[in-house]
């Protein structure tokens, strides 16, 4: 077996799914020590314990084992999607089913009025987004740069600039977004 591969598929489905090396190794019930020695290949991981993160990441073992191993078509119903909501009512959806391997998702987000939730750090060289806005209206700031945005409008950026999403208006504002993030190497 390929430690160095395994590790390098377990941690891209982990950071698909958004998940800090923390999170998953609480869920899988292993120490972080342990899960950051599996992911680096540096440690050969027990069946169970292999087991026990693929559940946690809501993936089969066997997409763990084999990257060819992949389904060809993986349906993700409704209430399996990964849902995200602040306090403030800032709600994020995960819309696609997670492939192993392949870095890109389709989130449709809700931001109530007035809301900013924050920037999102520059990704890898080579990473794309392409925003498109459902209704209401929002601003995008990519590094310090703002565009304003209205329903029915789209936008394509080159994700590797600090950014930001927010609707400083008085009505609720929905997006999407398609992104295709790309890893730096090791």
């Amino acid at each position: 077996m390929d430690l160095a591969a395994l590790g390098r598929r377990i941690t891209d489905a982990r950071l698909q799914r958004s998940l800090p090396m923390s999170a998953l190794a609480e869920r899988a019930g292993v120490s972080a020590s342990m899960l950051w020695s599996v992911e680096r290949g540096r440690k050969a991981p027990t069946v169970v314990l292999l087991d026990r993160i693929a559940r946690a990441l809501g993936t089969p073992l066997a997409a763990l084992l084999d990257a060819d191993d992949v389904p060809r078509v993986i349906v993700r119903r409704a209430p399996d999607q990964d849902v995200a909501v602040s306090p403030d009512g800032w709600r994020r959806t995960i819309l696609t089913p997670v492939v192993p391997g392949v870095n890109f998702e389709w989130v449709r987000t809700e931001l109530p009025p007035g809301s900013a939730p924050g920037e999102y750090p520059a990704y890898a060289a080579g990473s794309h987004e392409y925003v498109v806005v459902e209704s209401g209206r929002l601003r995008l700031t990519l590094g310090d740069e703002a565009h304003e945005l209205a329903a029915g409008d789209s936008i394509y950026f080159a994700a590797d600039v600090p950014h930001a999403y927010a609707n400083p208006w008085d009505e609720a504002c929905s997006y999407h977004v398609a992104a295709l993030i790309m890893r730096p190497r090791r």
